[in-house]
């Protein structure tokens, strides 16, 4: 590699490239950097969590947007906060969640920017109810190849190009986001095993709607009559009346919280602390976004210990230990909606080689879509322990946002497991025949010719980057391979 650049690569690990890092800590700086990125121009990049290669840019910049991390004002009454781009989800939580606010929507990691999550109009198991990430952002401010800032609101076009965009219209620099509600900073779950796909499908769709978040875990080595087979977890915030039926209010309101963090404004009328945790537990982390922690793995394992045999062991146990139906236990934040955060770079675990997480939505009417080609990822004996299925609600306006009305089931895999690129561009195939899409923040390998297949509105973001960007100073790995 030229001395002036560092290898970058996506979260699985698929496509190493190498680029020229610049960091900017001011909006003067940021300016700076995209009027003079060079021939092959630049792409922001957040905190790295991106499966594939939308923030790579091989040969040329790559905007490292997390020195630009300051909340700049947060409306209590109202529900919002104004903040940089470059702000994770995990400090917004550790700011908001005293205030009695939590963010709108958040996916399997909460170290994602916020300039992320608009970029790839983030998803969570609250889709079906609240939408996508971009539903809940009022506006921000998007610095664009010539080197002016826009204020770009809600409903206009530049603002549905770029949610969901992969951060090709620009930089966003701000935005200001509405925020949801909460009594505590615990989670209200249940739980409960499905036989197979059409029990599990028929739990999801009758009883949805009773609840904020919806995930399932699907076994997808499961086979015959098995056929997936499902752990269903749905839940909601925990209401204090809840807690102080169980008498557990009083007893962490009379703990103190050496930070502080009860006593703040409406903060003193709720109890967003981790209020199952005890002793020093509850003093280091009282809001309870601490997932446990594990050692990471280290930086280089073997190939292979990802395989059908560790697989199907560890899918077997985790089917069987799920109770069969269990109603009202209390999590904590990070252990409902983050559980890997707490075993750093577990995307070591499979090799050099990495894994290729695939991700894909059909709509309603699309059924049997979805029965083949789960019945295929068992007939192959897939290995993925990370295999889920949601439902999706409304889809947002953006025009390259993955969401759409449906059903989207996600799985890791990996990279060296046989015949594994010849099968997925047969799934490609057959999502884009059903009107589907596969998920391009996750993307590293989909054929250029099913993109529009899957995306309505490319030729209209095509044709908008072309006239606010002409000399392609916004672009990726992802953009080049894909024609964006």
């Amino acid at each position: 590699m030229p001395a002036d650049t560092v290898p970058v690569t996506g979260w699985g690990r698929t496509a190493p490239t190498a680029a020229h890092p610049i960091r900017p800590r001011s909006y003067e700086e940021a300016v700076a950097a995209v009027r003079g990125c060079g021939a092959r121009g630049g792409i922001p990049r957040g905190l790295g969590r991106a499966y594939g290669d939308a923030a790579q840019n091989a040969g040329g910049a790559v905007f490292d947007m997390t020195a630009l991390n300051r909340i700049h004002a947060i409306d209590v009454e109202g529900g919002s906060v104004l903040c940089d781009a470059g702000v994770s989800l995990h400090r917004l939580m550790e700011v908001l969640l005293p205030l009695g606010w939590f963010v709108p929507v958040t996916p399997g990691t909460r170290h994602v920017t916020v300039g992320g999550a608009i970029g790839a109009d983030i998803h969570g198991k609250n889709h079906h109810g609240s939408g996508s990430f971009s539903r809940h952002v009022v506006s921000f401010e998007l610095l664009t190849a010539d080197g002016e800032i826009r204020t770009v609101r809600r409903g206009t076009p530049l603002f549905d190009a770029t949610t969901g965009g992969m951060g090709l219209t620009g930089m966003i620099l701000t935005a200001t986001v509405q925020l949801q509600s909460v009594e505590t900073s615990l989670m209200s779950v249940d739980t409960e095993r499905a036989r197979d796909l059409d029990d599990l499908m028929d739990r999801l769709t009758t009883g949805d709607r009773g609840y904020r978040y919806s995930v399932a875990w699907i076994d997808l080595l499961a086979r015959g009559a098995s056929t997936g087979r499902a752990v269903l977890t749905r839940g909601d915030h925990a209401p204090s009346e809840a807690l102080e039926t169980r008498g557990l209010l009083g007893v962490a309101r009379a703990r103190r919280d050496p930070a502080g963090l009860l006593d703040r404004g409406a903060g003193a009328r709720r109890d967003p602390a981790g209020l199952l945790d005890g002793g020093a537990r509850a003093r280091r982390d009282p809001l309870g976004l601490r997932t446990p922690r594990f050692p990471a793995p280290p930086p280089f394992l073997p190939e292979g210990l990802v395989n059908r045999t560790t697989v199907g062991l560890f899918n077997e146990l985790w089917y069987r230990k799920a109770p069969r139906a269990r109603t009202g236990s209390l999590q904590g934040i990070s252990a409902f909606f983050h559980p890997l955060d707490g075993v750093p770079h577990w995307n070591r675990i499979y090799g050099r080689g990495g894994l290729v997480q695939y991700q894909f939505v059909v709509g309603h009417g699309q059924e049997e879509t979805l029965h083949r080609i789960v019945r295929r990822l068992g007939e192959q004996r897939c290995p993925s322990f990370l295999a889920v299925l949601k439902r999706f609600g409304d889809a947002a306006p953006g025009w390259l946002s993955f969401p759409m009305p449906g059903w989207t089931l996600a799985l890791d895999v990996p990279t060296g497991l046989p015949g594994l690129g010849a099968l997925l561009d047969e799934l490609d195939e057959e999502v884009a025949g059903a009107g589907g899409r596969v998920y391009l923040a996750k993307d590293s390998r989909l054929r250029p010719d099913l993109l529009a297949a899957m995306y309505p509105r490319l030729d209209d973001f095509r044709a908008l980057r072309a006239e606010l960007d002409p000399r392609g100073v916004f672009t990726s790995d992802l953009s080049r391979r894909l024609a964006l």
